[in-house]
């Protein structure tokens, strides 16, 4: 029995050694140290010897069974180190190589204005709101003193959500005014971005969803001069010193008085082009004097107090500072358009 031991552990060193895989030296370890493994089965025979060689034989046969184990377990690192060694150079960086070039992100071209917009604003001492774009026709007409008969309240002009006329999207970011006027102590300084919705034909300046920054302040003295220094502080700051603009009468419901405020057309320099409709100039926004009735209804004094406010199109804001001719092209997300800013 000793010199097949031998036999069985000359053999199983031998394969072991051989084992290209640790599959293959699993199968080794199977064959031999199994429970129906050669040298397994060898040592059920151990019953038939007699009593003095039996702890002899058990203790060759241990001493193969450790012997087996401790090569396969050799081998199983050697075979782990080979792995790891084909696996570092398959995935070996060659520094020398030139890097791949990955695309970078930008922002979008009316992102571009309104961060240029709210970082003047802030820098003046305004502080930026936020609000919801499904409105109640309260804030958005009823307390800027829009009558029920003021025309951009029609459904013509107006997405609605209910037939009485009370719940909407709402056409601009003036409820966020009267939500600062009803939660902020005077006096107050607040710019509102957002997205605002009209039932408006889609052409080279108008869009039936467009992007808004309203603004207003509240305070003791405030006239109409502070409003035309202030926003032409802004639009100067925005588009250059030399920028050029005018300031029309006009009327709004929310203000008194009101005025709209043109710069020259970027296209054609004020000589008239389609994209100005051939008068020189684009309005970029609507702005006033805040009327005491507005005051009124959000429990301010309008003897003690005065304010202005304004809203323009970012849309438009944007156009003017990237020298885009169409407002269509803002939106269709053509990358070819987009990588250019």
């Amino acid at each position: 029995m000793k010199a097949q031991i031998e036999a069985i552990r000359a053999a199983a060193l031998e394969e072991i050694s051989q084992a290209g895989q640790t599959g293959e030296l699993d199968a080794v370890r199977v064959r031999y140290l199994g429970r129906k493994g050669r040298l397994t089965a060898l040592l059920k025979q151990m019953g038939g010897l007699s009593p003095e060689e039996r702890p002899v034989m058990g203790q060759i046969a241990n001493q193969a069974r450790q012997s087996l184990e401790q090569a396969i377990e050799t081998r199983a690192a050697q075979l782990a180190g080979q792995a790891l060694e084909r696996q570092l150079e398959r995935e070996a960086v060659d520094v020398t190589i030139p890097g791949k070039k990955r695309p970078v992100g930008r922002r979008h071209p009316m992102y571009q204005a309104l961060d240029e917009l709210t970082d003047i604003f802030v820098s003046l001492g305004f502080t930026v709101l936020d609000g919801p774009e499904i409105e109640l026709a309260e804030l958005n007409f009823d307390r800027l003193n829009a009558g029920e008969d003021h025309p951009s309240r029609d459904w013509s002009d107006t997405f609605y959500f209910d037939r009485d006329s009370r719940v909407m999207l709402r056409s601009q970011t003036s409820p966020m005014q009267v939500r600062a006027m009803d939660s902020m102590e005077l006096p107050i300084r607040i710019v509102a971005p957002g997205r605002v919705y009209r039932k408006d034909e889609a052409d080279a300046t108008h869009s039936p969803m467009f992007h808004q920054m309203e603004g207003m302040v509240i305070d003791k003295g405030i006239t109409m001069a502070d409003l035309k220094g202030t926003l032409n502080l802004a639009i100067r700051k925005l588009y250059g010193q030399r920028t050029v603009t005018r300031f029309r009468p006009h009327h709004f419901p929310f203000t008194e008085p009101s005025c709209e405020m043109d710069v020259q057309c970027h296209k054609c320099g004020g000589a008239g082009c389609p994209t100005c409709k051939g008068e020189g100039w684009i309005e970029v926004l609507g702005a006033g004097v805040i009327h005491p009735r507005v005051l009124e209804m959000a429990g301010i004094d309008p003897e003690v107090y005065s304010g202005w406010a304004f809203g323009m199109g970012l849309e438009r804001m944007a156009m003017r500072q990237f020298k885009i001719a169409d407002l269509r092209l803002i939106f269709e997300n053509d990358v070819r358009f987009l990588e250019q800013f």
